[in-house]
């Protein structure tokens, strides 16, 4: 191949428009990261209930989340909602990363990084000071930056969720916090707004 040849081809490549859709490392498994709409609820319910069984998640309603659909964020993967997360308001100061499930067939691609990873810029954007997780798995947070707290450091989750709950002081869970002002930025280039989808 000549140095003539090569420069054309480096020239066509430098010249193709940039996709803003996410590709993992294995090529054939592009998924794209974006706002859930209501009419999803029942996929995201569905998504939520097959995992129920592992004990990490607490069962939710699809009305609920119907209601909610604008706090989720879901990633699609050949046409298939294979993961979400929602950003549920604590108090004005405090969110919480809820129900946040990737599909087993779909794990080990970065998936739930990237839901984190938009939690954390949606959350900076509507002026949150502090982004918390209750999980079996504080292990998987903290390497996120996360920090194990004790529960009673956020009372909002407590006074909200944990006083009414079945498994009140018997849950297993861990509660993780991050503070948002000044820490760092998650990359923008992992999300899709819905309307860049309709056009």
């Amino acid at each position: 191949m000549n140095a003539q040849l090569i420069e054309q081809q480096v020239g066509a490549a430098k010249a193709r428009p940039r996709s803003r859709r996410v590709y993992s490392a294995r090529p054939s498994t592009q998924v794209v990261y974006r706002p859930a709409t209501p009419g999803e609820a029942p996929a995201i319910h569905a998504l939520i209930a097959e995992h129920l069984e592992e004990g990490r998640l607490l069962p939710r309603e699809t009305g609920e989340l119907a209601i909610h659909a604008h706090r989720f964020v879901v990633a699609v993967r050949r046409g298939r909602l294979v993961g979400c997360a929602e950003l549920a308001p604590l108090s004005g100061r405090v969110a919480e990363i809820r129900s946040l499930v990737v599909d087993r067939q779909a794990r080990s691609l970065g998936i739930g990084q990237r839901l984190i990873e938009e939690l954390q810029r949606r959350a900076r954007l509507d002026g949150f000071d502090q982004l918390c997780a209750f999980a079996h798995d504080a292990a998987y947070f903290v390497r996120k930056g996360f920090s194990i707290v004790p529960h009673t450091w956020v009372p909002e989750k407590i006074a909200r969720d944990c006083t009414s709950c079945v498994q009140f002081r018997r849950c297993g869970q861990h509660a993780v916090v991050l503070p948002l002002a000044g820490g760092p930025r998650p990359r923008a280039d992992t999300f899709v707004p819905l309307s860049a989808l309709r056009g």
